[in-house]
């Protein structure tokens, strides 16, 4: 039976993060080796050691993610834990993660895409005055609504009754007190972000990204991988291009993302990235999606080898 890889996406980071693996995967240390030596920075230190402000860092926890992302699944290749897999999905940035791991980039190109990616948003967090608030609860339409008249965008379809909202900061806290008043929503959460990620903010970042995505080989996928920006499956290389691009700026159509792939007949998944955050998101979504949630050693040992 074919199971679905999933990757985490920015917010999940958290110092210590791969150590484990590292210590105890020739495969895994490999992968932090070779992005050490790629960006040209320690990666391996910053996300053992930190320290938190470090990591936190837009142009950092990105690739970070993505190198344990990716050294987790060297891990399970190599400890003879990894079933065979039918498809991948990530969140945001896991959506890179899960195209590297389906072979459209090569490690190097992939890391180097997440690494840009992480620079031009941090950029474009630090140009503009953005933030992002979660909405529990509430309807698409009623969210919809809230965007239209505060001026902001829905930056995450996550599950049911969790969207974020995204946009300039004023108008997004101007939005959480109206949804506040409203009653209408559960929850009204002013997240503790950068920027105003998945937003109109985040253009300029979009535009220099497509520049460097245009000198960047990228092939078809050889499992199916799902696109945040459309709910479905990429199709080919261009179209791989095209929406990654888009994903900047759009909304992540998470909960798409997850009902596609069980309607593939996908029903277990390995979250590769620390936090559980996926697994939570999708036991919300539907409730017999079995998800394994793997970041660190002894989560990936508690696996049965296969034979």
């Amino acid at each position: 039976m074919s199971i679905g890889l999933l990757f985490s996406g920015q917010g999940a980071q958290s110092v210590g993060m791969g150590k484990s693996l590292c210590d105890n995967s020739a495969a895994a240390k490999a992968v932090y080796e070779s992005a050490d030596k790629a960006l040209g920075w320690s990666i391996s230190e910053l996300s053992f050691n930190g320290p938190d402000t470090a990591l936190t860092q837009t142009r950092v926890c990105q690739p970070a993610l993505f190198v344990q992302g990716m050294a987790i699944v060297a891990a399970l290749e190599e400890a003879g834990r990894l079933p065979e897999v039918g498809v991948a999905l990530g969140l945001s940035l896991g959506e890179l993660t899960a195209l590297t791991y389906a072979g459209a980039f090569s490690l190097e190109d992939g890391l180097r895409t997440v690494a840009e990616r992480g620079r031009l948003m941090q950029m474009a967090c630090e140009a503009t005055n953005g933030t992002m608030v979660s909405l529990i609860g509430g309807s698409v339409e009623l969210v919809k609504e809230l965007c239209a008249a505060h001026d902001v965008d829905m930056a995450n379809l996550n599950c049911p009754g969790q969207i974020v909202i995204s946009g300039d900061r004023d108008n997004c806290l101007k939005a959480a007190e109206a949804a506040k008043a409203g009653g209408a929503f559960k929850m009204v959460v002013p997240l503790n972000v950068a920027g105003a990620y998945h937003s109109r903010l985040m253009k300029s970042a979009a535009v220099e990204f497509d520049k460097f995505l245009a000198g960047i080989e990228v092939k078809t996928p050889r499992v199916p991988v799902f696109s945040n920006v459309t709910g479905g499956v990429h199709t080919s290389p261009e179209s791989i291009r095209e929406n990654l691009v888009k994903q900047v700026t759009s909304s992540v159509l998470w909960e798409d993302d997850m009902r596609g792939a069980a309607s593939m007949g996908i029903g277990e998944y390995i979250e590769c990235g620390p936090g559980k955050v996926l697994a939570g998101l999708a036991k919300r979504t539907d409730r017999a999606l079995k998800v394994t949630s793997v970041s660190e050693w002894a989560e990936l040992e508690a696996l049965p080898v296969i034979a």
